[in-house]
């Protein structure tokens, strides 16, 4: 029997079922709700809902992950009103092996650009930035009474955004009431921070190296800014995830945990 005539049989592939369980548990009318309750303004929950079901579909692995998992992952990009994957790159949902509960379960990951975006909106910070450092630049950092930050990049040298040639990291915030704040990490630092993460050696660590190490300063820099506690738990989250760790998801998800039954396994 062909594939095709299998699953028009049988009603799909497995993995087109897993799918429409997750399409139909991100339109339970429950669900939609408590999205509503946790969304800022700017984001409705049938667009979360949408852009979640994206990722699901060009991420496969997700449908077979824990829904309960992904749920929780969904609802804390709800409640910090950022969306998952895309081209803004704010947040990801990752999947992950929790090994000692024997199952996948997913993972919000936040983006150097989401903590950049949540750090905007707290109100008190007027703009922060992040830079990569490499060979060839002119830089200075002086800490003291009079701290200060000089970088000049060398924009004519052909290598220099090659991550072999990576030699610190900055991330700086302006603060409303008129105050700077900076953080420095040397190549040497960054790469004790990829040593602790469960993907050292795959992965966007491997991929975008830059922007890990971007991450890496603005997360130590979010220990000196005034943000929120849903920011401050958010950066716990992400923390986690870079080691391997379960997540306790921001938001709980007992008021939807008996819709949209999962498919039966195969």
């Amino acid at each position: 029997m062909s594939t095709a005539l299998k699953d028009a049989v049988t009603g799909g592939s497995v993995q087109q079922r897993r799918t429409n369980d997750i399409a139909a548990l991100l339109n339970d009318p429950r669900v939609k709700q408590q999205m509503a309750l946790a969304l800022p303004r700017h984001v409705t929950a049938d667009r979360l809902a949408r852009v979640a079901l994206t990722e699901v579909r060009r991420n496969p692995v997700l449908a077979r992950c824990d829904q309960m998992s992904l749920l929780g992952a969904i609802m804390t990009c709800a409640q910090l009103g950022l969306e998952p994957g895309g081209p803004l790159g704010h947040a990801y949902l990752v999947p992950f092996e929790n090994r000692k509960e024997g199952r996948t379960e997913v993972q919000f990951v936040l983006g150097y650009r989401g903590m950049i975006e949540l750090a905007r909106r707290s109100g008190q910070i007027q703009s922060i930035e992040a830079r990569a450092v490499y060979d060839g630049d002119e830089f200075e950092v002086r800490f003291g009474l009079e701290s200060r930050l000089t970088h000049v990049p060398d924009f004519e040298n052909p290598n220099r955004t090659c991550p072999e040639k990576l030699r610190f990291v900055y991330a700086v915030a302006r603060l409303r009431d008129g105050g700077v704040q900076f953080e420095v990490m040397s190549r040497r630092e960054i790469e004790a921070v990829r040593a602790q993460s469960r993907a050292a050696a795959s992965g966007p660590w491997q991929t975008h190296y830059e922007a890990m190490a971007m991450k890496s300063v603005i997360r130590r820099l979010f220990k000196y800014l005034p943000v929120s506690v849903e920011v401050a738990q958010a950066i716990e989250q992400d923390e986690r995830a870079e080691l391997g760790l379960p997540q306790e998801h921001l938001l709980a998800t007992d008021d939807v945990t008996d819709v949209a039954p999962a498919s039966p396994p195969e």
